[in-house]
């Protein structure tokens, strides 16, 4: 898809992308699509050839001006990505056929629904989205699938009305002439929303009478610890250190290994992302920062009203410690700063019983294999009105004394 009007260009290297012009086209809508939290997964080495996260950017220039950008890797595994296909890498294994390596469009490590593709003002939408589509479909030829994960239901829409369009201009002459098809698949999460609270007493005034009480119960086993909030500026190695030996011994005792992140990128984020970076430390009154028994990690950008709970870890089993650090502290946080909503992060239907409410993610996929294609559709439709039914459920389990709209 060259001619004197479109070009594009795949880029394994972030920096290559100039930080101010990613950011003016992407327009971040998180703390983790923005130029610099990519950057800092690239430069510390966990997003990269290495960890199987190749980079390869996808950038869209009209009349010799970027006009889009689209983050891209080249995938040699499924791990870190939290839209599972590991059913369909199997499928494609009895079969002798190769699924890896693959494309997808996704913060690494990071389920958080955000904008995935984006594009400068003024330029025209249906037709950046459409020809986009196109190179991805052409890049299929040396890849089994495209999947582009956790975006917003706005923006899921574009890409359903784009594949709707007929192809203008073939992106390669290498493309196959047999189009592989869009096919959308769902998932849920769970988010807390913020509906003008006063206070944490307000928000629990609100939950049914055994639901506040446990709360209440819950919040006492670990009320002598002191915890303390800290922004990216005010971080020091030495507590990045303590927090990474935290989040460390976390992942090796709940999956045996080590976790995705190395300790090179949580300090890389004082110097990118200080104003987006809340660590949260739990420490014995009177012990230093550095002595925090337990950590977690949250995202908070200037001007947003979202507060993202990303990673823990603690060095002990305390009883109701990590309901306190990763959920209820950050509800806090977001009655005291006037947030609208928290998202914890993936998967936890305990959630649901602590006020977090059940909300749809987005994803969509290219499969290039027509065989494939067919039957991984049909799983994506089962898929769907399955997740229908388990949201209508979790609903129903919410405990408010009415049902929160």
């Amino acid at each position: 898809m060259r001619d004197s009007v479109w070009k594009w260009q795949l880029v394994d290297d972030i920096r290559q992308i100039d930080a101010a012009t990613w950011d003016d086209v992407m327009q971040p809508d998180t703390p983790f699509n923005c130029h610099s939290f990519l950057c800092a997964l690239e430069q510390s080495g966990c997003a990269s050839a290495d960890s199987g996260w190749l980079p390869m950017h996808l950038v869209l220039y009209q009349q010799d001006e970027l006009v889009a950008v689209l983050p891209l890797y080249r995938k040699l595994h499924s791990y870190g990505e939290y839209v599972f296909d590991w059913a369909w890498a199997d499928a494609y294994e009895r079969y002798q056929l190769a699924y890896y390596p693959k494309l997808v469009t996704a913060m690494p490590f990071t389920p958080a629904t955000g904008v995935r593709l984006g594009i400068k003002q003024g330029v025209d939408r249906q037709t950046v989205f459409s020809l986009i589509i196109q190179v991805l479909q052409s890049e299929l030829v040396e890849h089994s699938s495209w999947h582009g994960l956790f975006m917003t239901e706005a923006e899921s829409l574009e890409w359903q009305q784009a594949s709707l369009q007929p192809a203008t201009m073939r992106a390669s002459t290498d493309a196959p002439t047999q189009q592989a098809r869009l096919l959308p698949r769902q998932g849920c999460q769970y988010h807390w929303h913020n509906r003008q609270y006063q206070s944490f007493d307000d928000f629990l005034e609100q939950l049914t009478s055994s639901k506040r009480k446990n709360i209440r119960k819950e919040r006492r086993q670990v009320a002598e610890w002191d915890y303390r909030w800290r922004s990216g500026s005010e971080i020091s190695a030495a507590v990045w250190q303590r927090f990474f030996l935290c989040y460390r011994m976390t992942y090796l005792k709940r999956s045996g290994h080590g976790g995705y992140l190395n300790q090179a990128f949580f300090q890389s984020l004082s110097e990118f992302m200080a104003d987006s970076v809340k660590l949260l430390l739990v420490c014995a009154h009177g012990d230093e920062d550095a002595q925090a028994v337990a950590c977690a990690l949250y995202f908070h950008a200037p001007d947003s009203d979202t507060l993202y709970g990303r990673y823990w870890g603690c060095l002990e089993e305390y009883d109701g410690l990590h309901f306190e650090t990763c959920y209820y502290r950050g509800i806090d946080y977001c009655i005291t700063h006037q947030l609208a909503c928290f998202n914890a992060g993936a998967q936890g239907e305990h959630k649901v019983l602590r006020g977090f409410e059940p909300v749809i993610t987005y994803s969509w996929h290219l499969i290039a294999e027509p065989a494939f294609e067919q039957a991984i559709s049909e799983f994506c439709q089962a898929e769907i009105k399955q997740n229908q039914t388990y949201m209508l459920q979790l609903v129903a389990a919410l405990p408010y004394k009415q049902t929160a709209s």
